[in-house]
Formats: C-alpha cells, sequence, structure tokens
C-alpha cells in the first residue's frame, strides 16, 4: 500500500512566522543603526576637539604694542559661545603637536609668531621692497590618523575661522587706510579686505598604505569578524564532536555517538578550542595585511598580541552568548559586535558627530574601544594614553563579564537539570514503573 506524501513544509505557518520575524528585526535593526548613526554628522555636531595656537609676538601699530594673534583667539572663542559644535581647546604649538600626536585633538588652527608684524606691513608708511612684504598667514593642521571625517570637520571650521578673521582684520585695515591722504590703487584695496593667507597641513602625517587614516578601523573590524565567525565554527564543532550534531560531507552524513556533557564543561571546551584558534587567527590576519598587503605598521609584536587577545575576546564573548541563550545568541552577537558597534566606533564618523544614543553606545562598544587601541599601535607609536591603555582594560572588562556571565547561567541550567539531551539513566527513570510493595497475606482462620 502506498504511503501518502507528506504536506510540503512550507504550508507550515510556523516556518513563515518564525524566519519572517527573524528578517524583519535583522532589516530593521541593522537599518535602523547604520544609516541612524550616520545619517547627519553635521547636524549632530558636538564638541569636536580642535586645537587654537597663538604664536604671535605682537607688534608696533600707530605707536602703541598690539597682539592682533590674541584678537583672532577671543574672535574665535566669542564666535564659538553661541554655537557648540566646536571645543577650541587654547594651547602652545608644543602642546597641540602633542595633541596630534596622540589622536586627542581632530586637527589645529596655528597663528605664526609673525604675525601682527606682517599686518602691520601692509599698512606701514614705507612698504617693504617689491617681493619682500610677505602677507600674515595662518596655518590649518590636519589629522587624518584621528579620523578622515572628522578631521575633514576640523579643517572645515578651522578654515572657515581664519577666513572670518580675516575678514574682520580686513575691514579694519581698510577703515585705515581710508582715513590715509593718498588713496590705495584698487588692486592695493582688494588685497587689503582679505589679507590672510590661510594654508592647509598635515599635522600628524600617516604613511602612504594607511588607507587615509582608516586601516585601524578596517584592521579591528577584521578581528571582530574572525572572533565570531571563529567561535561560530568552534561552537558547532565542539557540538558535533560530543555528538549533538550531524557533520554533511556532500550526500554523506556522519554522527558521532552523543557524550552527555555538562554545559559548564562544553563552555570550558569551546574557550579552550578558542583561545588555541586565536593563535593562529591573530598570526595569519597580521601575516596577511603587514606581510602580504604591506600595510604600514609598526611594533609588530604588540600588534600580534593585541590581534590575538582581540580575537579570543570577542570569541569568548560570542560563546558564552551562545551558551546562554542557544541559536538566538548567534543573532544577539552580531548585533552586539557588528550592528551596535560599527556605527559608534568612531572610525568613520566621529563619536562627537554622533546622536547622542551612539554617543553612550561608544562609552562601551568593544569595536570602539578596539579601534582606537589599534590607531595608537598603527599611528601613534603606541602610547599609552593615546588609546592603547583603555583598549587593553577594555578587553580584560570584556573577559571577564564574558566568563562570569557565560559560567554562571550555564552552571544554573545544569543545576536545575535543563541538559541539552536528557540522559540515559533520567530516561530510564522515567519509563520504568514503579513498584508497589506487596500486600501481605492473611492470616490463618482460627477454630
Amino acid at each position: 500500500m502506498p504511503h501518502p506524501t507528506p504536506p510540503s513544509v512550507l504550508r507550515r505557518p510556523q516556518l513563515w512566522i518564525g524566519t519572517g520575524l527573524i528578517a524583519a528585526v535583522v532589516s530593521m535593526v541593522f537599518a535602523l543603526l547604520y544609516v541612524g548613526g550616520n545619517v547627519n554628522p553635521k547636524g549632530n555636531l558636538r564638541d569636536l576637539p580642535v586645537a587654537l595656537v597663538n604664536s604671535d609676538s605682537g607688534a608696533e601699530i600707530n605707536g602703541r604694542h598690539v597682539n592682533l594673534g590674541e584678537q583672532v583667539v577671543s574672535g574665535i572663542q566669542k564666535a564659538a559661545k553661541g554655537e557648540k559644535s566646536i571645543d577650541w581647546q587654547v594651547v602652545s604649538r608644543e602642546e597641540a603637536d602633542k595633541r596630534l600626536g596622540r589622536g586627542k585633538v581632530f586637527g589645529a588652527l596655528a597663528i605664526p609668531a609673525d604675525y601682527s608684524a606682517t599686518v602691520a606691513a601692509l599698512t606701514a608708511p614705507q612698504p617693504a621692497p617689491q617681493g619682500k612684504a610677505a602677507p600674515p598667514t595662518m596655518t590649518v593642521l590636519t589629522n587624518q590618523a584621528a579620523g578622515s571625517i572628522g578631521s575633514s570637520m576640523s579643517s572645515q571650521a578651522a578654515q572657515k575661522a581664519a577666513h572670518a578673521a580675516s575678514a574682520q582684520l580686513g575691514q579694519e585695515l581698510l577703515k585705515q587706510a581710508g582715513a590715509q591722504k593718498t588713496p590705495l590703487p584698487t588692486a592695493a584695496q582688494l588685497k587689503l579686505a582679505d589679507p590672510v593667507t590661510v594654508t592647509v597641513a598635515d599635522g600628524h602625517p600617516v604613511g602612504q598604505r594607511s588607507a587615509m587614516g582608516l586601516s585601524a578601523f578596517y584592521y579591528a573590524l577584521v578581528l571582530v569578524v574572525c572572533g565570531m565567525l571563529g567561535a561560530n565554527v568552534v561552537n558547532s564543532q565542539v557540538d558535533t564532536a560530543l555528538g549533538y550534531l550531524h557533520t554533511d560531507y556532500g550526500p554523506v552524513r556522519k554522527r558521532k555517538p552523543v557524550q552527555h556533557t555538562s554545559r559548564v564543561r562544553t563552555l570550558a571546551i569551546g574557550i579552550a578550542l578558542m583561545l588555541g584558534l586565536s593563535l593562529v587567527m591573530g598570526t595569519l590576519v597580521e601575516v596577511a595585511t603587514v606581510g602580504i598587503l604591506d600595510m604600514d605598521a609598526s611594533h609588530l609584536g604588540l600588534l600580534w598580541l593585541y590581534s590575538v587577545a582581540t580575537i579570543a575576546v570577542v570569541g569568548i564573548g560570542s560563546l558564552a552568548l551562545f551558551a546562554a541563550f542557544g541559536t538566538p545568541g548567534m543573532l544577539l552577537a552580531t548585533i552586539v559586535f557588528v550592528a551596535m558597534a560599527v556605527p559608534s566606533s568612531g572610525a568613520t564618523v566621529p563619536v562627537q558627530a554622533l546622536p547622542g544614543f551612539f554617543r553612550a553606545l561608544a562609552k562601551f562598544e568593544p569595536l570602539r574601544q578596539i579601534t582606537e587601541g589599534l590607531r595608537s599601535l598603527l599611528y601613534y607609536g603606541a602610547q599609552a594614553d593615546a588609546g592603547l591603555t583603555r583598549a587593553w582594560a577594555s578587553m580584560g572588562v570584556a573577559l571577564v563579564a564574558a566568563l562570569l556571565f557565560g559560567f554562571a547561567v550555564t552552571r544554573l541550567y545544569d543545576r536545575k537539570g535543563l541538559h541539552r539531551i536528557p540522559r540515559p539513566d533520567a530516561e530510564s527513570d522515567a519509563a520504568a514503573p514503579t513498584e508497589t510493595p506487596e500486600a501481605p497475606a492473611p492470616a490463618p482462620a482460627t477454630a
């Protein structure tokens, strides 16, 4: 007798509802986080740190000593009171170079020592010989190592401030020139109207093979992805070795005998395997990027140790989520380590240009800390206060939190008897009939 054909699995509502919900959550979350964090950086810009350097020595103008550089600084600070987008930090040139070299500022506006003297020469009664009069200048310093977009925003703000100061100075110079008996030629008036020459220079150069200051972000993203993918591989391989999963080799399916192992021990096995794989993966990442692709990098020993540690921490964190939540843990790990991490990393759009929600995420999201540590290793000479110390501390905290969380949850499951597959002795106990004591034989009757 022929067996009836089972109904198609596509007719099951549970399949469509479950798959649809997962797809809806993933698409909505990724769209909101990825685009929401980067859709309006200028509108969200708050307190972008930019150094303001005044090295002007002053000059004698109309019989009194003036420092026009101080007037420029005062004008910029006054204009910044009504606009909170830029945090102008008034420092010396030496301090500005230190902050540029540690990624503490995204750029700088520098006023030279001869600024007042060159301005005074423009309206001097006896001007300098033709070809020897130098115009007043200001220099805008960029810092691509701190982030390309942040450096660009800093450069635009500094150039805008410099041109505004030049226009203000031009109005005063034209007023002074108008008070003189001899009228100025038109060309001279045009020169006085915008007297300052604004130049742009690289405040902290990066190598040509540094992806214009983005190689740290790309390298960090590779480490995070390797940690997540490594955890997925470890999780499936451990389950296969313990007999919980089948292994398919084309049309051939194999399954090992089930080894009933506690959840705590299963997690410990996965962590040990993840640590070993981290050594291999971290080494190969550095070999591929530095050895084969010739990425600009120094402190190769520290970079290797950092790479291995990052992959291990991300992998152990993912394994803890897998052990606690099962299959949904994979989706949760993707959201934590990728969906929320990338837009809050500050690698492309600076943290100061993110909405408040993403600024809060940036304080603890791992990719932000990992990227800062790599910037220190790749661009800032592995300086501890350039983000490296914070990165190591964050990884240590994340590792301890993952271990405590993972083993606490799995131990709780084990104590409650929530095994992944029921043990044979538990099944036999449940299936065996309960024995009842025999009733005592009745006493013989007496005559």
